[in-house]
């Protein structure tokens, strides 16, 4: 007898879809971050990222929240890294300057 297709009896197949476990990190102090700068261009607009923040989603949310505050800017938090739309680099490393945060040189 000839079959086609995959054979879904039994329990070697699996509905359940994966979840993706987020990864913890361990809280990073602000003098230990040696952030860095992205650009990219989406839909023909500039959108600047900066990142690797290892810290909680609250002190992220604090930190996103003073820039788009100071710069009158959009954002958003994508994994690690702070998305601020346009292309403001000095600015944003200016403000987390005086907040006491490191780049990488």
């Amino acid at each position: 007898m000839f079959e086609m297709g995959a054979s879904l009896e039994g329990d070697s197949f699996d509905t359940k879809r994966l979840k993706k476990d987020k990864k913890s990190f361990a809280k990073i102090d602000k003098k230990e971050h040696n952030l860095v700068f992205t650009f990219e261009k989406r839909r023909g607009k500039l959108v600047t990222l900066v990142g690797r923040f290892y810290l909680s989603d609250k002190e992220k949310k604090d930190i996103l929240k003073l820039l788009k505050k100071k710069l009158a800017c959009g954002g958003s938090i994508k994994d690690e890294w702070l998305e601020l739309q346009g292309d403001i680099k000095d600015k944003v490393k200016a403000i987390l300057l005086d907040d006491g945060w490191r780049f990488k040189k």
